[in-house]
């Protein structure tokens, strides 16, 4: 870890960001350091600049994508750096007002049987049986599921608040078929990281449900715009 990375955690760490909001600023700076072949210190407004253009028109990011990446900027900027950040010369991308996607049941069913594997089905299902966000989903505990009470503890959610949610029969059914053939065993989190240094202590990457749900969906053949949230509201 460079002295640069580390000061940017320390500050994050200091003010109690969630470990989400960490991980995805730190990889932000991190692509943006990337992206121009240079440490992020050496780099200025007119990068910023450039390279939010870069996220909208060769990463086709959305608004709200693009919002989080100069958050995360700004962050840098101010926090780690002590430079300024001048609102004027860095405006927010105006977010377009949309319907939220509604998924039918029999469309839900769909896309959870076009799951491309095992793994990527026990997601989605578990996504529609809690009505669970994408992130509390990665930082789901093998001890947050509570058989006995039937509930899954969810901690440090949304405001970082801890509640329960009601854990259905079915889907605890299916949680231990997982369980049964999972190799080697959950130790930490019931959905483990498995990189290339196959850690099975660390979470796996928000990514990786993100891209289960966009396989699924095309899988399927749904033509609305599915996402993990998309999941949670047809929950609700």
């Amino acid at each position: 870890m460079t002295l640069l990375r580390k000061a940017m955690l320390e500050e994050l760490q200091r003010r109690n960001f969630s470990p989400t909001t960490v991980r995805i600023y730190l990889r932000v700076v991190e692509e943006f350091a990337q992206y121009f072949k240079m440490s992020p210190d050496r780099l200025g407004p007119e990068h910023i600049r450039q390279y939010q253009a870069h996220l909208f028109t060769d990463r086709k990011l959305g608004a709200i994508s693009v919002t989080q990446h100069l958050s995360a900027l700004r962050f840098f900027f101010l926090n780690t750096l002590k430079r300024p950040w001048v609102v004027a010369d860095m405006p927010s991308p105006k977010r377009p007002f949309r319907l939220p996607e509604v998924l039918a049941p029999e469309e839900v069913e769909r896309l959870i049987q076009s799951a491309a594997s095992p793994l990527h089905r026990i997601w989605l299902l578990t996504l529609y049986a809690t009505g669970m966000r994408r992130e509390e989903l990665v930082q789901l505990k093998v001890t947050d599921i509570d058989s006995g009470r039937m509930v899954i503890h969810v901690r440090q959610g949304k405001g970082r608040k801890d509640r329960d949610i009601m854990l259905s029969p079915r889907l605890l059914q299916e949680l231990r078929a997982y369980w049964r053939s999972a190799n080697p065993k959950p130790k930490t989190h019931v959905f483990p990281g498995k990189g290339a240094n196959q850690n099975f202590d660390v979470p796996i990457d928000s990514r990786s449900i993100y891209n289960a749900v966009q396989q699924a969906a095309k899988r399927a053949g749904l033509d609305k715009r599915v996402h993990p949230h998309t999941i949670r509201q047809a929950s609700a």
